[in-house]
């Protein structure tokens, strides 16, 4: 048995090869992956046992993988719709006929209503450089169509951090080992972070605390040394109230904070009236237990923050995220390995995004449309041009965009062209007109960063693909071919594209090549050792200071998307003006912000990410459904008594936005007034034909156009 560069067409009886390639999805692990290929056909995947991080185990999403490889649901034909839209009903077509029809009602498109009446609408179902969230935007830029700005996921997160510590790493997720102290906060590692969990545990060997804050006492929190649990929304008051401990008790490293600080007098009496006993009124958690939590933060050197994506995820989450990027450098965590905060090691990578965007092709002023609101967008109610043609790829907005009604009711549209690729007819699919065949990860190639380590890993295509199926490069190739767009960037192969995908001559980069990974499969940056890597021992945070910014001086230039959540794009930003101190900002939806929708709806719904699926991948394969069961609603059993309900009842939950049934689960481990149901589940195979993503919000966040899934207001009753 041999572990080589493959060659999928080398179909001779009886060989047998072992591939190198990289998990494909949108998680922080990205395993490195060994496929077992067998006379051309893939038969095992498993995870690399040599690779650091992975340590040779895939996850329940990925473990059987083959059966998403060859399940006989998948899309293996380009296809044209026969029946009403949402029918699901389609005939096969050839490929010639697919794009040339594509082509034709683009270009006829463009011409009647203008090029901003396309759009894209596309994420993560694949995370690779080359097939991933950037693959289509120098189409769509040279088509002049509506930028989509995509920020489901740590927008807010990354416009804050980088406000106060820059676009840096920050602690190497290896280098927990040497934690003193585990904050894990809004993040449920062993369902969403798993390989991570392996350091916590040799941290907690060698005498560390582990403590996760989070309204739920998920599987990561009854796992811990200690559950907080706080009002969902009130992170940001948490946070603060923590900083006014540190510095009121004279917690703080002075040093670091004089000599790798910026802002310090005024942070601090911006925190005064952040006092423990005002958070507890705001968070439900008690003012002693916040005093002890900072304390112990503050002394147990070095101590770790991990901040999952779900903290940005209310009204004041960008300004929570600020607070506890503060955090670190107030008790100066930075100076050894294993201290700081965790949030994305992607800065690390030094990947040529404008390779990938292209956003000099963008005409200048292209209106922006974010994704969560494309149901008001196919509604008409946007400013510019209707919407009149729609591609989709490397998403299912019916699932995860908010505003489902809406959205769906668009998607019925007669005089909307909607084209889907994918691999399964999702719900979105089943509205498509046309359906074209996309690759799995194992046949296509790929090179892969990483948003929670620092492993560069690359994906050889193992099996050739099949049916007519193609990865998403190819797509693009023959449309840009069919719609006449020459130039060099459309026609660059997949390993020209894979030359491009870094910037090689990087520090990060050194003694890493396209062939070294081609050969090895996966390359850990050039970095310190886990045991050394302390980036801001001595400051050097990529900030216009140096310093971690308590007072952000990018606050001045007001609110902003990352470009690269919208193409590339800065036109069109959000600009709103930004406090540059850290603030609290309640949740949207509660008592205190509006009464009159508090008593109507009383209860805050909270949609976390599921156990065996990967946001809505995985949603319709009989394993992962089987393990992560049916669709269910968490309550306390005095809100369930208080509606009648009992453990099993089916159950509607539903706001002004929609409604959505599912079935009752009732847990004494939750807080009262807060009800919980996981995201993931298709709406085909919902009861009542809907999903949560019927009643969830559409408002942004305060900072980077977050998403508020976890600012909202529901109502349950038997059904």
């Amino acid at each position: 048995m041999t572990i080589a560069p493959p060659d999928p067409t080398t179909t001779t009886p009886g060989t047998r090869s072992v591939v190198r390639g990289a998990c494909p999805h949108d998680c922080p692990d990205t395993c490195a992956m060994l496929v077992t290929v067998e006379d051309g056909r893939a038969v095992k995947v498993a995870g690399d046992p040599d690779h650091p991080y992975t340590a040779g185990g895939l996850c329940v999403k990925v473990n059987n993988y083959l059966d998403r490889v060859y399940d006989p649901g998948r899309v293996l034909f380009p296809m044209r719709r026969t029946g009403p839209k949402g029918s699901g009903q389609f005939e096969r077509i050839s490929w010639d006929d697919a794009i040339a029809e594509i082509a034709t009602r683009l270009a006829d498109t463009v011409a009647e209503f203008g090029p901003e009446s396309v759009m894209p609408v596309s994420y993560l179902g694949t995370q690779g450089i080359l097939n991933g969230l950037n693959v289509g935007d120098p189409f769509f830029a040279k088509l002049g169509a509506t930028v989509a700005e995509r920020t489901y996921c740590d927008s807010g997160s990354c416009t804050a951090y980088a406000m106060t510590i820059g676009d840096t790493a920050g602690v190497d997720p290896e280098s927990l080992v040497h934690s003193r102290f585990i904050l894990i906060w809004a993040c449920n590692v062993q369902s969403t972070n798993l390989h991570l969990w392996p350091y916590i545990t040799e941290a907690r060997k060698r005498g560390a605390k582990v403590v996760v804050v989070d309204p739920v006492k998920t599987r990561t929190a009854a796992a811990a040394d200690q559950h907080i649990a706080l009002r969902p929304g009130t992170d940001g008051a948490l946070a603060l109230a923590m900083a006014h401990v540190v510095i009121a008790e004279g917690l703080t490293d002075d040093d670091y904070v004089e000599h790798f600080t910026v802002g310090y007098p005024e942070f601090a009496e911006r925190v005064e009236q952040y006092t423990p006993e005002w958070a507890e009124g705001e968070t439900g958690v008690p003012a002693e237990t916040i005093r002890t939590l900072a304390r112990e933060y503050a002394t147990a050197q070095p101590s770790v923050i991990r901040i999952g994506v779900a903290v940005e995820r209310h009204a004041g989450g960008g300004q929570a995220v600020r607070a506890l990027s503060c955090l670190p450098g107030l008790v100066g965590a930075w100076r050894k390995p294993g201290g700081g905060i965790l949030q994305l090691p992607l800065w690390a990578f030094p990947v040529n995004w404008g390779a990938f965007m292209h956003p000099e092709m963008l005409t200048p002023g292209t209106r922006v449309v974010n994704q969560f609101r494309l149901g008001s967008a196919l509604a008409g109610e946007l400013d510019g041009p209707p919407l009149k043609a729609l591609f989709v790829y490397n998403s299912n907005p019916v699932v995860v965009c908010p505003d489902q009604d809406k959205l769906i009711a668009g998607l019925q549209r007669e005089d909307l062209f909607t084209v889907v690729s994918e691999q399964f007819m999702t719900d979105t699919a089943d509205y498509a007109d046309i359906v074209l065949p996309a690759t799995t990860q194992l046949e296509q190639d790929d090179v892969m960063f990483s948003w929670g380590h620092l492993f560069v890993t690359y994906n050889h295509r193992s099996i050739e693909p099949l049916g007519e199926a193609v990865p998403n490069t190819e797509v693009f190739r023959r449309l840009a071919a069919a719609m006449g767009f020459d130039d060099p960037v459309f026609r660059r192969t997949d390993a020209e594209m894979i030359a491009e995908a870094f910037d090689w001559s990087h520090p990060h980069m050194q003694g890493i090549t396209v062939e070294k990974l081609q050969e090895l499969g996966w390359m850990r940056l050039n970095v310190p050792s886990p045991d050394e890597y302390a980036p801001h021992a001595q400051g050097g945070f990529p900030t216009a200071s140096g310093k971690v910014e308590f007072l952000a001086s990018a606050a001045a230039g007001g609110n902003f998307v990352v470009p690269l959540f919208r193409q590339g794009s800065n036109d069109h930003q959000p600009g709103q003006a930004v406090d540059p101190l850290p603030h609290y900002i309640p949740p949207r939806e509660n008592a205190a912000g509006d009464p009159s929708l508090s008593t109507r709806y009383p209860l805050n719904l909270l949609t976390p990410k599921s156990h065996a699926y990967l946001n809505s991948s995985f949603g319709n394969h009989e394993f992962h459904r089987k393990v992560q069961k049916e669709a269910t609603l968490v309550l306390h059993p005095d809100d369930a008594a208080a509606r009648g309900i009992t453990d099993g009842a089916q159950v509607q939950v539903f706001n002004d936005r929609g409604r959505f049934t599912v079935v009752a689960k009732l847990d004494r481990t939750l807080l009262p007034g807060v009800v919980v149901s996981a995201m993931g589940s298709w709406r085909k195979h919902s009861r009542a034909g809907a999903t949560l993503a019927a009643v969830n919000p559409t408002a942004f966040a305060d900072l980077g156009n977050a998403p508020t899934f976890s600012d909202t207001l529901v109502e349950v009753e038997i059904a």
